[in-house]
C-alpha cells in the first residue's frame, strides 16, 4: 500500500466522521420516531455501517441518503419481525391441527387457498400475506407497502373479495373447507 492510498483512506475516515457527527442525532430521531427509542440505537448503528461500506456512493448532502438507508433498515426489521411472527403462528397452527386430528383436511384447505392466492395479482397477494399470514396490522402493512393505512384497508377489502372469488372457482371438494377458513380469516383481520 502506498502513502497516497493511506492518505486517501484517512480522508475517507475524516469525511465519514464529519458526516457521522453532523447527522447521527437526526438519524437517531428519525429511527426513534418510527421504531421507538430502544430500537433507534441499533438502527443508527446499522445505518452508519451501511454508510461506511458505501461511503463512495454517499452524496452531498448526506442526510437524505442516510435517512433513506435508515428507512430501509427499519423496513428490513419489520420484515424480520413479521417473518418471526409468521413462523411462530404457523408452528402453533400446525401443532393445533396435529392435536385436533385430520391433517388431510387442513392440507387440502391450505392447498385451495394457495392455489387461489397464486391466481391473484402480486399487489393483492402481498397485502393479504402481510396482514393474514405475517400478522401485521393494517398500519404496519401500509408502511411496508408505502401507502396510507386507509388506502391499505381499501386494498385489503378488495383483495379479500378477489380471494373469495378465486377460492369459489376451485373445484368443490377443495374449495369448501377453504371458503370457511377465508371467512374466519376475514373476521380475524377486521
Amino acid at each position: 500500500m502506498t502513502v497516497g492510498a493511506r492518505a486517501g483512506e484517512s480522508e475517507d475516515a475524516r469525511r465519514f466522521t464529519a458526516i457521522y457527527d453532523a447527522c447521527r442525532q437526526r438519524v437517531w430521531a428519525y429511527a426513534a420516531g418510527r421504531a421507538g427509542r430502544q430500537a433507534a440505537d441499533e438502527v443508527v448503528s446499522e445505518t452508519f455501517a451501511v454508510a461506511w461500506r458505501r461511503r463512495g456512493d454517499m452524496p452531498e448532502p448526506a442526510l437524505p441518503w442516510l435517512l433513506g438507508v435508515a428507512r430501509n433498515v427499519l423496513r428490513d426489521r419489520y420484515r424480520e419481525e413479521a417473518r418471526r411472527a409468521s413462523f411462530a403462528a404457523a408452528s402453533r397452527e400446525w401443532e393445533r391441527a396435529a392435536a385436533e386430528g385430520d391433517i388431510a383436511e387442513g392440507v387440502a384447505e391450505r392447498l385451495a387457498v394457495l392455489r387461489a392466492l397464486a391466481r391473484l395479482s402480486d399487489g393483492d397477494r402481498e397485502i393479504l400475506l402481510l396482514v393474514a399470514w405475517q400478522g401485521l396490522s393494517p398500519q404496519d402493512a401500509a408502511r411496508v407497502v408505502g401507502c396510507t393505512a386507509a388506502t391499505l384497508r381499501v386494498r385489503l377489502h378488495r383483495a379479500r373479495k378477489r380471494l373469495v372469488r378465486a377460492i369459489e372457482e376451485e373445484p368443490a371438494s377443495a374449495a369448501a373447507p377453504a371458503r370457511s377458513r377465508v371467512g374466519i380469516v376475514s373476521e380475524e383481520m377486521s
